[in-house]
Order: C-alpha cells, then sequence, then structure tokens
C-alpha cells in the first residue's frame, strides 16, 4: 500500500534549515532537554537515596526509571512518525515539569512515610518514561535537519552529540548540588528546565508524517516497521550490530567500575565521578576533533580508528596496574565511543526513509540499549575477583565485532563518503 507523507514544506534535501536558525531550532531546544534528560536520568536514584537513606530503594528506584524507558522506545517512535516531533517534545516535556511540579508539592507536604517513598518511586518511572519520548523526538528533528544539510551532516551530528555529552557532564554535576540544598530546589529546576524545553520545542522544524494506516503499521505496528526497514538497510544493520556488542562492553565498564577501582585500586566513590568526568571531557575533544576531521577524511576511516582505539583500550584495561592507568585508559575508550558515536547517527540520519524514521530509530536506541541491562545481570552474578576476566571476553566479544562490521562495510558508499565534499 503507498505510503502517504504530510509535510509543510518539502522533504527534500534542497529544504535545509537556514544556519541562523540552527541554534533557536535545533540546538537551544536540544540543550534544554539534554540537560532535563541527565538530570531526570541521573538525579533520580539520588533523591530516592536522599529521602528515603535505602540502597535497595535507589536500586529499585533506578530499576523503574529504566525499565519503562525500554518499552517506550516503540511508541516513542510511533508517536513521532504520526504526529510530528515537535508536539510530542512540547506534550513530552510539558508533562514531565507538570508532574514534577504536582511531586514537588506532594513531598513538601508528606511527612516521612512510606507515601512519601511511593511518590519518589512514582516520580523516577514517569520521568524515566517521559524523557524517552522528548529524547526521540529530538533524534527525529536532527536526523531530518542533518538530511537536509547539503553542506556537511557531520558538523550537525557533532553538535548534537556534544550537546549530549555536555548535557552528561552538567546534569548530574548540577542536580547533585541542588540536592545539597534540598529535593525541593533539585525538583524545582527539573521542572522549570523542562518548561523551557517544552516551548524551545514547538519552535523545531516538522518532521514528516505517517498516515495512519497507510503503511501497514495497523497490522505489524511500529516495531515491525522499524525492523523491516532496518533489513533494507545492512549498512546500518552492520552499524547497530557492532556497537551494540561495542555498548556491552561499555555496559561492564559502566557496572564493574565502583567495584574495581573501590576494592581493586582502594580508591574513594568520589574517584569514580572523577574518572568519568575525565572520560566525559576526552569524548567531547574526541567528538570536536571529528568535526573537522570528516571534512577530510571518509565516514569509514574515522569509524575505523575510532574502533580500533575503543577496542584496544577496553582489552588493556584489563591489566592495568594502577587507577591512573585505568583512568587514562577508560578516557581513551570513550574517546572511541564518542567517534563511532558520531559515524553511526551520521549514517542513520542520512539512509532512513523519512516515512519509517521515529520507527525505526526506536529500534536501533532499542538495540543499542538493551545490552547496558544485560551487562548490570553479568556483573551482579560475577564474583569481584572473576570481573576481569569477564570484562576480557567482552572486550573480544568487541573487538571481533568491531572489526568484522567495518571490514564488511569497506565499501559502503555511505561510509566512504567524506562528509565535506558531497
Amino acid at each position: 500500500m503507498a505510503i502517504t507523507v504530510h509535510e509543510d514544506r518539502p522533504a527534500g534535501r534542497h529544504a535545509a534549515v537556514p544556519a541562523g536558525s540552527l541554534f533557536r531550532r535545533i540546538y537551544a531546544p536540544r540543550a534544554s532537554d539534554a540537560l532535563a534528560f541527565s538530570m531526570a536520568t541521573y538525579a533520580m536514584p539520588l533523591l530516592v537515596l536522599t529521602i528515603t537513606g535505602s540502597a535497595s530503594l535507589t536500586g529499585l528506584a533506578f530499576a523503574l526509571e529504566w525499565t519503562p524507558r525500554i518499552a517506550a522506545f516503540v511508541f516513542a517512535g510511533k508517536a513521532v512518525d504520526r504526529r510530528g516531533a515537535a508536539i510530542v517534545c512540547f506534550v513530552a516535556s510539558l508533562a514531565r515539569a507538570v508532574v514534577v511540579a504536582v511531586s514537588t508539592v506532594a513531598l513538601l507536604m508528606l511527612p516521612p512515610s512510606p507515601a512519601e517513598t511511593a511518590v519518589t518511586l512514582v516520580l523516577a518511572a514517569v520521568t524515566g518514561t517521559l524523557s524517552q519520548f522528548s529524547f526521540v523526538a529530538n533524534e527525529a528533528v536532527g536526523a531530518i535537519v542533518t538530511r537536509r544539510d547539503q553542506a556537511g551532516p557531520h558538523g550537525i551530528q557533532t553538535v548534537l552529540v556534544s550537546i549530549d555529552q555536555s548535557a552528561t557532564v552538567a546534569g548530574p554535576l548540577l542536580a547533585g548540588l541542588l540536592l545539597l540544598a534540598g529535593p525541593d530546589w533539585m525538583l524545582g529546576c527539573l521542572s522549570a528546565v523542562s518548561l523551557i524545553a517544552a516551548v524551545l520545542g514547538l519552535q523545531t522544524p516538522p518532521t514528516p508524517l505517517r498516515a495512519a494506516r497507510a503503511d501497514g503499521t495497523a497490522k505489524g505496528g511500529a516495531l515491525r516497521l522499524g525492523l523491516r526497514t532496518l533489513l533494507t538497510l545492512p549498512a546500518l544493520g552492520w552499524l547497530v550490530t557492532g556497537l551494540a556488542c561495542s555498548n556491552l562492553a561499555l555496559g561492564l565498564l559502566q557496572s564493574a567500575s565502583p567495584v574495581i577501582v573501590v576494592e581493586t585500586f582502594g580508591r574513594s566513590s568520589a574517584d569514580v565521578g572523577a574518572m568519568w568526568s575525565a572520560a566525559a571531557v576526552a569524548t567531547l575533544l574526541a567528538i570536536t576533533c571529528c568535526r573537522f576531521v570528516l571534512s577530510r577524511v571518509d565516514l569509514w576511516g574515522v569509524g575505523m580508528v575510532s574502533a580500533t582505539l575503543a577496542s584496544a583500550a577496553c582489552l588493556a584495561l584489563t591489566q592495568v596496574p594502577s587507577f591512573v592507568s585505568y583512568t587514562v585508559l577508560v578516557a581513551i575508550f570513550m574517546a572511541g565511543d564518542g567517534g563511532l558515536t558520531v559515524v553511526l547517527r551520521t549514517v542513520r540520519s542520512l539512509i532512513i526513509p523519512t516515512t519509517a524514521l521515529g520507527a525505526t530509530l526506536s529500534l536501533t536506541m532499542l538495540l543499542l540499549l538493551l545490552p547496558f541491562p544485560v551487562a548490570g545481570v553479568l556483573v551482579a552474578l560475577t564474583r569481584p575477583a572473576r570481573l576481569s576476566d569477564v570484562m576480557m571476553v567482552c572486550a573480544l566479544v568487541q573487538a571481533v565485532a568491531l572489526a568484522t562490521t567495518f571490514v564488511r562495510l569497506r565499501n559502503e558508499p555511505t561510509l566512504r563518503m567524506v562528509a565535506g565534499r558531497r
């Protein structure tokens, strides 16, 4: 059956967003939503710990926050395809602002009790779900604008990844400082940032809409549409497979590092945070370098170098003798991962059909996210003394998967494109 596309302006490559409006219509909405996303992700477990003082409830809050996020991917993509990214971002961000504001009032009025705990746990689940809807909407906007930019699609994607990484650094820090003043201060700031994201979200460029029954999704659903589209795009399929294996190693590293740093190297939890801050800075530097290198080197070359850095660092992490060398290798690993992210997002933005954009974006995000809970289970089931062995196995899987991916894609036209000379 034919696919019907509804847009209020042309969807071709020549319908690029004017350069002067990139900040107002693309980067500012993305920055405000990314900050809210980061605060919601990292602050909710801290909020539960601050209010309840229970490590078990903190872990439960983390699970309640991420479980509906995984489930929300497909529904978010379907909503973006049917309603458009701007309205999805607006509704999700506004709902998050309202939910957080109402919960703040409830927590101020409630005495320490099981009801107060229940409010914080529900708040974690709801903000996690709403944040995923706004995230998918902003990803769809980034993909559409990247596709329409003839001068260099890598430029927009590197800025967007840099915004996300900066928010990942600033969000937890801001939330932690505000929690020192009180939970109501942190929640008030989250509500305000969410409200700003909602207002700015209405300014984003329109995304192509799919008619409700035009593409057969009534029978198969958005997940089937995304899978069907992904199977027709072998380049994207190989990239997602390789990066999913890399994310298993990354998830294991994130889960096991507190144990390794504290128990093996005898450092404090503050050192764990400092290590990841250094890694975030390295990622930002790598992304900035990608923006300039991609004007001279093709996507395949950047991806291959990034894959080599990430694989070599992960393999070496199991043999490090000191915390300093461990921190350096983690930073190198994350720098390589940042380069791979730029390659994936650029290719994904260029080759996914606009009429299946939301569904396919959601499916790729889902596939890339699933390794993280798997890594958490591996850490939970492994004795601390055997973590290095498990990490070595995951590092080998990562190295083989990334090498196979880029060998397979060495002649892929999209990856052989020099982004600055199209």
